[in-house]
């Protein structure tokens, strides 16, 4: 399948338009970066009045006072290596009790840090096997079967779908995750979106959201929304 390649290459952040907002919507920032997109990524954060978004590619995205500016991060980046400023800024914004949400390849990101994969995200991609598991495999342009798991804010407005999209398999999850879509498409390890036990925030991993096809489908939509409105309401 071809595809559109869109990879943001400026250091300047893209405001996205949204609807009329209600009083004191969300801050999001949507983190890019490292791994090529298709435009119609941006299309669930457009006329949403419960949010407003800027686009940022890291490393960037990571500087500053993250607390102070942001309320939710939705990584769509892949980073391979830390450096300590990154390192300080997101473990600040997490203790702070900020929303993250991880879409598909950021899944992919900081194995240099396991602070981060196995207590935060809970989930890495792995490109080295860990504890009897990985390394982590990929199979692009499926057609995957999707059943929610659990009721759950996340999946609300959400039944039971099917998706176009990439399988990741052989990844490192934490046993402790709340698992909220499963598929038993056999190239996948079957959980596909999950609340990380992390205690200090609320962080929701989706592994779909590959390409087109699934950016632009309405249930992958719903769910990243879904995801960003429960991460910035902080943990009780």
């Amino acid at each position: 399948m071809q595809r559109r390649a869109f990879l943001l290459s400026t250091s300047a952040a893209l405001a996205l338009p949204s609807a009329t907002p209600a009083a004191e919507p969300l801050r999001v920032r949507l983190v890019t970066g490292g791994h090529a997109h298709d435009p119609e990524l941006y299309q669930p954060f457009y006329g949403d009045p419960r949010f407003r978004t800027t686009v940022d590619p890291h490393p960037n995205a990571y500087r500053g006072n993250l607390v102070k500016a942001v309320d939710v991060l939705v990584q769509y980046d892949m980073v391979r290596t830390t450096d300590e400023a990154t390192r300080k800024a997101l473990r600040t914004f997490a203790e702070a009790g900020k929303g993250i949400v991880i879409l598909h390849h950021a899944i992919c990101s900081f194995p240099d840090w396991p602070w981060w994969w196995q207590e935060v995200s809970g989930g890495l991609y792995l490109n080295q096997p860990f504890e009897g598991i990985g390394p982590s495999t990929f199979h692009h342009d499926e057609t995957i079967e999707v059943k929610v798991a659990k009721q759950h804010p996340c999946t609300q407005g959400v039944s039971g779908f099917t998706i176009y999209d990439e399988t990741y398999n052989k990844m490192w999850i934490s046993p402790k995750a709340d698992v909220l879509l499963r598929t038993n498409h056999p190239k996948s390890d079957g959980p596909l979106m999950w609340v990380s036990p992390y205690q200090a925030s609320r962080v929701v991993v989706l592994q779909l959201g590959h390409g087109r096809e699934a950016n632009t489908d309405p249930n992958w939509q719903r769910l990243v929304r879904n995801a960003i409105v429960f991460a910035g309401s902080k943990a009780s």
